[in-house]
This record gives C-alpha cells, sequence and structure tokens, in this order.
C-alpha cells in the first residue's frame, strides 16, 4: 500500500439505465465513488483525485460517438479532410451562413426545424432552415440596400430572440463583421466595444437603444444605421421588421476567401480594456468538427446550448456548430430558472445539452427532487464550459441525471474547443480532458519572472508530467484568432517560441489527460507554493453545505500570501463560526496545511462574469477593502 494513501467507503451504483425512446444508448458503466487522497505527511501538499467514470454501450438503437478510438482519430486526422466534411463555396471559398443554413435549405433538410424558440410567456415559434435561409438573406439584402460593405462591423445587442439569429446569420451571409453584445451589458461596455470596433450598424430592441445606447449615439461616429426590432422605433432608428418585409427573399453569396474576416469577439474586460479577437470564415471547420467529436452531436439531436451568443460559446455553439450538423437547436429567451430548464430538457427531448458549471452547481444545490419531476431519457449526453467543472458537479449529474458532464477546455482566443472529454472517453473528473484531433497542447515550463523557458536552441522547454506549467497550443488550427483588432503588438505578446500561450496554469498526467490549475494571474504564491484555486475550490464543494466556492491569496508578511475562500453555502445551512472552522479543518485533511485555506468567509453569492466565470479579482478587492472598479459587465446576484 502506498504510504499516505487513504481510500474512502465504496459505494456501489445500482442506477438502473435511464429508459431511452430508440434503444442504445452510451450510459456510464456501474462505478465505484472512491475518493483517492494522496499525502506523505501532514504539513505536505495532497492531491485530491475522484475514480474515474468508464462509459459502455448498453441498449439498442441509438448511435455510437463519432469519436471512438481515441488514438485512432489523432493519428489519421488533418484539417483539409475535415474542411472536405463541408460544401464550401463554388469558387473554392468557404462561408459560415453557407456551411450553416443554405446547404440545409434543399430538398428534405428545407422543411427541418433549426431553430426552436422558446418565449419567455411560454409561446413557441419555430424556424426551418428555408425559412432562416429567407430570413437571413433578406437581413443580407438590407445591408445593401443600406450601403453596408464588405468587412464592415455589425453589432447586434438582443437577447435570445429569432431576430438575433437572422442578424447573426444574414451578417455573415453578407461577409460583413458580426459583434455579438450581451443584452445585459451597461452602457460603458457597449459604448466601448462599438467604439473599439468602428461598429456601423447596430440591430437591438427599443428598450435598449433608450437606456443603454440613445445618451451616447452622438460620439459613436461610426455607427450610422440603428435597427429597432420592435415598436415603436425610436427617432433616428429604422423598425426591423419592415426594413426586412421590403427586401427579397434570395442573396447569392459573393467570394468569401477562408480568411476574411467573420466574427469580432471581444474578451470580458474584466481586467482592463475590452480586446477584439478577429476570428475568421474558416473557423467554421473548427466549429463543424468540435461539433461532431467533443459534443458528440448527430443528424436527430435536439440540441440546447444555453450560453448567449453575447459570449464566444454562444456564437460558436449557440448558432454555429450545430446549423452545420443540420440538427434542431433550442434557443430560450428567458434566463435560468430550475423548473423552466427541467421543463425544457424533459418536453423538447433533448439529447444534447451544452451548459456552465455555474448553472450545474445551481441545480446540485437545488437537489435532485426538481430532476425526479421530469423525464430525461431523451438527454444523453452533457458537456460544459465557462470555468471549469468541480469533480463533485460531474459525480452529481452522473448520479441524478444519469449520465455524467463532459468538461472541456478553450478561450475567445481559440475560437472553438480545444480540450474536451469525449463521449466513449472515460472521464476523470476534474480533469478538462485530452486535445482535439488535430490540436498539438503542451505544458511549458516558467521562471520566476514568470516567462516561458527557453533552451539552449531557443525552443520552449517542456514540463515532466505531473508538473504544474503554463499551457500552450501550436499554432494552425482554423478557429485560431488572426488578431486583436488594432492591437499588434498585444497579438504578438500571445505567443513564444512558436507556441500560443494561453495564460491558463494546467498539468498532463501521466495518461494524457490535462488538469486546470488556474490562470496565471489567480495563482498563489505562499510560502514557496504555487496554490491553484481551482483545486481547493473543488475539495471545499465536497462538503455537504458548500455550494460553490472562491479561492484568492491575500498579503501575509511571512508567506508573501495566504489562502482565504468565500464559500456560498446551502439555503437550509446557517453561517456559523463553528462551521467556518469545520471547512478549514476538512479542507486541511485533504489539502494539508500548506495549501488549505487560513481562513473562510461566507458570502450570499460569489461574483461572475456574464459567462459564468468567478471574478477573483473582485474578491481579493472585497478582502483588502479597496474599490471593486468596474462591474458593470459583471453578473447580477440572483
Amino acid at each position: 500500500m502506498i504510504r499516505g494513501l487513504k481510500v474512502g467507503v465504496k459505494v456501489r451504483d445500482k442506477r438502473p439505465p435511464a429508459p431511452c425512446e430508440d434503444g442504445r444508448q452510451y450510459f456510464p458503466a456501474p462505478r465505484w465513488q472512491l475518493r483517492v487522497v494522496r499525502g506523505g505527511s501532514e504539513g505536505g501538499a495532497a492531491v485530491v483525485r475522484w475514480t474515474p467514470i468508464a462509459k459502455s454501450p448498453r441498449g439498442h438503437g441509438a448511435p455510437l460517438p463519432n469519436l471512438v478510438d481515441y488514438d485512432a482519430a489523432r493519428a489519421g486526422f488533418s484539417w483539409d479532410s475535415a474542411r472536405d466534411a463541408l460544401d464550401g463555396l463554388p469558387d473554392g471559398g468557404i462561408n459560415i451562413a453557407h456551411e450553416a443554413v443554405d446547404r440545409h435549405a434543399v430538398g428534405a433538410a428545407s422543411g427541418k426545424v433549426a431553430l426552436r424558440c422558446l418565449r419567455r410567456n411560454s409561446g413557441v415559434r419555430d424556424i426551418t432552415y428555408g425559412e432562416l435561409a429567407e430570413l437571413t438573406s433578406r437581413f443580407a439584402q438590407a445591408l445593401d440596400h443600406l450601403g453596408v460593405g464588405v468587412g464592415d462591423r455589425v453589432f447586434v445587442l438582443l437577447p435570445r430572440v429569432p431576430e438575433l439569429y437572422v442578424a447573426a446569420l444574414g451578417t455573415l451571409k453578407h461577409r460583413s463583421v458580426l459583434s455579438p453584445l450581451f443584452s445585459a451589458f451597461g452602457p460603458e461596455p457597449i459604448r466601448q466595444r462599438l467604439e473599439i470596433g468602428e461598429g456601423r450598424v447596430l440591430v437591438t430592441t427599443a428598450g435598449l437603444f433608450r437606456r443603454r445606447v440613445a445618451s451616447q449615439r452622438d460620439a459613436l461616429r461610426k455607427l450610422e444605421h440603428v435597427l429597432i426590432i420592435d415598436e415603436p422605433a425610436p427617432e433616428g432608428t429604422i423598425l426591423f421588421p419592415d426594413l426586412l418585409a421590403a427586401m427579397p427573399g434570395t442573396y447569392e453569396i459573393g467570394s468569401t476567401n477562408p480568411e476574411m474576416m467573420a466574427l469580432l469577439h471581444f474578451t470580458s474586460g474584466t481586467t482592463g480594456t475590452p480586446k477584439g479577437a478577429i476570428h475568421v470564415h474558416d473557423a467554421v471547420v473548427q466549429h463543424h468538427v468540435t461539433g461532431s467529436l467533443a459534443l458528440d452531436l448527430h443528424a436527430d439531436d435536439v440540441f440546447w446550448c444555453t450560453a448567449d451568443p453575447g459570449w464566444v460559446t454562444g456564437t460558436s455553439y449557440g448558432i454555429i456548430s450545430p446549423l452545420t450538423h443540420g440538427v434542431t437547436s433550442i434557443i430560450d429567451e428567458s434566463e435560468f430558472e430550475i423548473d423552466r430548464w427541467y421543463a425544457t430538457l424533459a418536453d423538447q427531448r433533448v439529447s444534447v445539452w451544452y451548459t456552465a458549471p455555474t448553472a450545474l452547481r445551481m441545480l446540485m444545490a437545488a437537489g435532485a427532487e426538481p430532476a425526479r419531476a421530469h423525464d430525461l431519457s431523451a438527454l444523453r449526453f452533457i458537456a460544459s464550459v465557462g470555468e471549469p467543472l468541480n469533480p463533485e458537479v460531474v459525480n452529481w449529474t452522473n448520479e441524478t441525471l444519469g449520465i455524467p458532464a463532459h468538461d472541456n477546455w478553450w478561450q475567445t482566443e481559440t475560437g472553438g474547443i480545444m480540450i474536451a472529454n469525449f463521449a466513449a472517453m472515460t472521464i476523470r473528473p476534474g480533469s478538462m480532458g485530452k486535445p482535439m484531433p488535430g490540436v498539438e497542447a503542451v505544458i511549458l515550463q516558467r521562471n520566476d519572472e514568470e516567462k516561458i523557458v527557453l533552451g539552449p536552441d531557443g525552443a520552449a522547454v517542456e514540463v515532466p508530467d505531473g508538473t504544474d506549467g503554463m499551457l500552450a497550443l501550436r499554432p494552425g488550427w482554423p478557429s485560431m484568432f488572426r488578431g486583436y483588432l488594432g492591437e499588434p503588438e498585444r497579438y504578438e505578446a500571445c505567443f513564444t517560441a512558436g507556441w500560443y500561450i494561453s495564460g491558463d496554469l494546467a498539468r498532463r498526467d501521466q495518461e494524457g489527460y490535462f488538469w486546470f490549475v488556474g490562470r496565471g494571474d489567480d495563482v498563489i504564491k505562499s510560502a514557496g507554493h504555487l496554490i491553484g484555486p481551482f483545486e481547493v475550490e473543488s475539495v471545499l464543494m465536497e462538503h455537504p453545505s458548500v455550494v460553490e466556492a472562491g479561492v484568492i491569496g491575500i498579503p501575509d508578511a511571512v508567506a508573501g500570501e495566504v489562502v482565504k475562500a468565500y464559500v456560498v453555502l446551502h439555503r437550509d445551512v446557517s453561517p456559523t463560526d463553528d462551521l467556518r472552522l469545520e471547512l478549514i479543518g476538512f479542507a486541511r485533511k485533504r489539502l494539508g496545511a500548506a495549501i488549505a485555506p487560513r481562513d473562510v468567509a461566507f458570502a450570499e453569492h460569489l461574483p461572475h462574469t456574464q459567462s459564468g466565470k468567478i471574478v477573483r479579482r473582485v474578491l481579493k478587492q472585497r478582502a483588502l477593502g479597496l474599490p471593486e472598479g468596474d462591474t458593470s459587465t459583471l453578473e447580477a446576484a440572483t
């Protein structure tokens, strides 16, 4: 027996396979709930791991995963072959809107539902591929009519309503540049992005225009046209429905070079001026491949990506990827609400669900009873992105929903999924999985100044497996950003010795799984230890009283920094000093005294970006009694 190895109680998973209308489905194999804690001494660092969740096929009839043999898929993969899976344009170019819409709008596929739009009031509007082709053509014609040119920026500031998807895809069809904005943004983030992006067109609602844009429109000198989707349209704006009704319903897509700018995605701006990441039409190749391999999309799937298109996930996987596969996408206008979400999964027979860790943690906090009230038997695959997925949540989805959530990793700059837990692959809870076929990922060594270490030959030095370092990617995948708009120096700073430097610290284990440690600027340096907040947060979430945790480093005269944790408790748990001490002791037993929090504070909620990431910068400013700065891009507390 390995010294310091402690093994938890084995509990046989007795769940029967969930019923499935079409028979055979991939289910998690029976698993042992087993926690393993390694630690050499009381003061030493400990590493917590959960038992891997294996997969095994059961039943009859459901499709096998698109990726069954990971090693074979990597060995046989090429981006040229991936492009061959799409139609392309007659002149050899490629256009996102053609691949997502127009190529399906012929023959029998024309009548298939592309978007099922769920209204706040429970109304439903179905838009077929044929109808979507016509509507997006009308919008492309409208841009022509307004004198908007190829490469001009079209900004969309809308909730998840049909007009958002029509404007987005119509812009891409026209070969203008789409820049989606999150509808909860305040006036300042909107102004910044419109100004940096030199927005020429804005599509929005009358209410959003009056509250967020009207007072600063005169300062936005590049903004020529504001299209309003609802009445009454304010003075100086154009009514969107009337404009489209006057346009022809056909449009011939012009020559589209794969390297033509298509998307302008802004980073959240929580640590400085927003950066406009440029993506090109060739990115659709990545969107299509990752939809197949990382999300396991099949033609008959009903797909629900809960991310707002104001963020890169909501565009790449809420709009483009599922449509390239010809599936039906669920579009819900409402925000998160537990019963509504479960009802949507059940009533719409969602089979593939892509959501955020924050949402899954909120569902977990509500317990299993709300889930048991709904028939979720159609659901065969759950994926998650936005921030690392805690192991506790992975196991909760496995136990409560009958299938585990599959974490994956990527960034605004990568444009598409880079590392994933695949449908047929054993899940190691807490790991973000393995690199996509066609993606080369490594862990690079950093020096004391947090710079990448270069060898005598000028090559970046990789660290051994099991060692923390900087996650880096070899450039060359289709959805890689091509620059930051107007900031070439900032773009060049993202690359070292032939690698894209992600800014995320991670480790790779001996089986090739990657594990997130933390953002480079979130890592805590305490008495010579480098402590990743995610691992500490995940351990605290194992405690039955804790729903969510956020960990930061605070200054200490001796250690440099010490760990402080903010925790959100279950609704029926009271914050007490005894519980605070219990949580500190709980973490010490699992992590060791050097890594466990020195202090725990209770919070009603944690600050998140609108895309669901914990904003540790704000927690640190609160802990130090400093001004929080601009919080207009943060999620409203619920």
